[in-house]
């Protein structure tokens, strides 16, 4: 999309609202469902522009107790939604313009995506309603609060009903394809007498005669889902989604909002929801406010006590402007103006609100990712860290040194680390044809960034384990990363691709030459020495330096072209990368990182550079390589799989 273009479309969707740190989108009825992550690492949230999205306990695989499908039409549905009812005339809508999705002619909507929390405005036919959907901070609950006003000149009676869509098994496989057993476990019951509890709560457990818990480490246990309303007196539930949306019907026109009222359904087996129903009475001008709780947990206990001491209007408040001031003394570590307003969102907010988003979650979990990965990819997770740095220093330093401790003895990585599960010391190293090559080779990037943000430099001696056996200095971990890459060399010298470099789709065999990660190597070493220098290690930076000088001298033996660098060289001898190739001729990451690691002569810099923008430069970004690959072999590139111009085969990777 081009620039004009680019600001046409923004435009017309929504805008940039800096000072509140907030996107405002001004039309619901987006080209995609643009979604917001609430929570933290520990109860997380996806939710979008029309209240779609699901959550999750810890892990978006193994802890999922809110249910979405998956590329299904719309892409985020179901989700946290409040229905209104106007109970004179049976009409109904939706506080989100999905799902009942009433004519926009009709029906306003603005949504708020703001930092950790969303809130959706919509006025239709008189009535004009606030949701506003976020996480406490450190809890393990969320707060859906709608404000409902009155703009119409007489009175109305109105009916207000949630809804959510409760996992049978939280286990993400086992609850949609598994229906022959997550189809019996679940059972929803309404509990109206409880101590020192405002209002009484729905409780979902699936599993009852189990012991309740959250964690997902446990596998396959009981887990329990409570849902409290207060605000309003309540009139009736739903836990059984047959009975709230009825049969042949869907998320756009649920029968009990359109008779007007809940059956009090308990569900025992089949689907679970979350439906609580209360009315109201408006006079004009008039506004009433409910707050709804929703949290994982016995009910009995966590729920009743949470709802007890979290479940006012008050304090629903205070924890907001927590939530707020958190956030935005993150974004508030470094601010800029240049006369480019679009770059200044990005610096100042955007750009750095996206990277601490991602930070959190990896490629875990979203409405693409479905939580397959259910962890940190190890290298996707050590670059992440640099777009974090000056915000969150402190927390930088503890995935650091959790990711330095998914490191094996022997140097590479296990490719993803759960978190919830890391036991340091006792993992199982990959075997030896599932290393890729390039996973430890990003902390040359990451520790000295942390130190030379931070001063830290008494990091570089802290002792940390490996993920198998044995443990060494932060220092040693660094060198040890080196030596993987140098213990596994090709024919002309240069470190294999393994599994895979930085582009998975790459195949060369397994003692197939990567120059992208030669590169990287010719880096780290330089690296490696100045910190050796630093260290008072002698030995280390004569080993670092000589290493260097005999990697520089392969290098120039086989890696350029004449214009540009190769990218690989296969198990066979096949060079990749030349101008004879039809395809795949230019490699966007060698060149780049020829420059980066200073292995490219200041004459092969400025040519390579010249070669990537004539030949890859497009008015929408620079593509990963060029010609795309639609001839070359599965066994050496499977991006061909991929349509050209579309992801790893000549794709445009714009992500933070």
């Amino acid at each position: 999309m081009g620039e004009g273009r680019n600001k046409e479309f923004l435009m017309q969707y929504g805008y940039f609202d800096d000072q509140n740190k907030e996107y405002v989108i001004t039309r619901p009825d987006t080209p995609q469902s643009w979604s917001n992550y609430l929570g933290s690492t520990a109860y997380g949230a996806i939710i979008t522009n029309n209240a779609g999205g699901y959550g999750f306990y810890q892990s978006g695989a193994r802890g999922r107790f809110l249910r979405l499908r998956f590329n299904s039409i719309p892409t985020d549905q179901p989700g946290r939604y409040f229905y209104l009812r106007d109970d004179e005339s049976g009409d109904y809508w939706s506080a989100s313009w999905q799902p009942v999705g009433k004519p926009l002619s009709e029906y306003d909507s603005v949504c708020r995506h703001g930092t950790g929390y969303t809130v959706i405005e919509s006025k239709y036919n008189g009535i004009r309603s606030q949701a506003t959907y976020y996480v406490p901070l450190g809890q393990n609950f969320e707060y859906w609060r709608l404000n409902v006003t009155n703009e119409s000149d007489r009175p109305r009676e109105l009916s207000l009903f949630t809804y959510c869509e409760f996992s049978n098994n939280w286990e993400t496989t086992q609850d949609g394809v598994n229906l022959q057993y997550s189809l019996f476990i679940v059972r929803g019951e309404y509990l109206d007498r409880l101590d020192n509890c405002p209002s009484g709560l729905l409780r979902i457990t699936s599993q009852d005669n189990l012991p309740i818990s959250t964690d997902p480490a446990q596998g396959d246990v009981g887990r329990c889902v409570w849902m409290g309303l207060t605000g309003a007196p309540l009139s009736g539930y739903d836990s059984d989604r047959a009975a709230f949306l009825g049969p042949y019907r869907g998320y756009h026109n649920p029968l009990a909002v359109e008779r007007g009222g809940c059956s009090n359904s308990k569900a025992y087996g089949d689907n679970a929801c979350g439906a609580l129903h209360c009315q109201i009475t408006l006079q004009p001008g008039e506004s009433r406010q409910v707050l709804v709780l929703l949290g994982i947990g016995e009910a009995r206990a966590v729920g009743a006590q949470t709802l007890q001491t979290f479940g006012s209007f008050e304090r629903a408040d205070l924890e907001l402007e927590k939530l707020k001031a958190h956030w935005h003394s993150q974004l508030g570590r470094l601010v800029v103006e240049t006369p480019d307003e679009e770059l200044n969102h990005t610096l100042n907010v955007w750009g750095l609100y996206n990277c601490l988003i991602t930070f959190n979650w990896s490629r875990a979990t979203s409405l693409v990712y479905n939580g397959e990965r259910d962890g940190l990819g190890f290298r996707d997770s050590v670059q992440d860290i640099l777009g974090v740095l000056t915000a969150i220093p402190e927390a930088a330093r503890q995935r650091l040194e959790l990711l330095l401790t998914g490191q094996v003895q022997n140097g590479g990585a296990i490719p993803v680390i759960r978190p919830f599960e890391h036991r340091p010391g006792h993992e199982k190293a990959p075997a030896p044809e599932e290393f890729r090559s390039d996973d430890c080779l990003w902390f040359f990037d990451a520790v000295p960034a942390y130190v030379n943000e931070t001063g830290d430099f008494d990091f570089y001696n802290k002792i940390l384990p490996y993920a198998d056996q044995g443990e060494d200095t932060v220092f040693g971990h660094l060198r040890r990363a080196l030596e993987f890459n140098l213990e596994r060399t090709g024919r002309n010298g240069l470190p294999c691709g393994l599994l895979a470099d930085w582009n998975d789709c790459l195949k060369l065999g397994f003692h197939g030459e990567s120059l992208f990660v030669a590169f990287q190597v010719y880096r780290g070493l330089k690296i490696l020495a100045e910190i050796a220098q630093a260290l008072n290690r002698p030995a280390d930076k004569a080993w670092a330096e000589r290493e260097r000088a005999k990697l520089e001298e392969r290098i120039r033996a086989c890696a350029w072209d004449g214009e540009w660098f190769i990218w690989a060289i296969g198990e066979d001898g096949t060079v990749y990368g030349t101008k004879d190739f039809e395809e795949g001729q230019i490699y966007l990451n060698t060149q780049v990182w020829a420059v980066i690691s200073g292995a490219a002569t200041p004459e092969q810099a400025q040519t390579c550079m010249k070669a990537v923008r004539e030949r890859l430069a497009t008015p929408y970004g620079l593509m990963l390589c060029a010609p795309p690959f639609v001839k070359t072999s599965i066994e050496v590139m499977r991006a061909v799989v991929f349509n050209p111009g579309v992801k790893e085969n000549a794709g445009i990777f714009n992500h933070t």
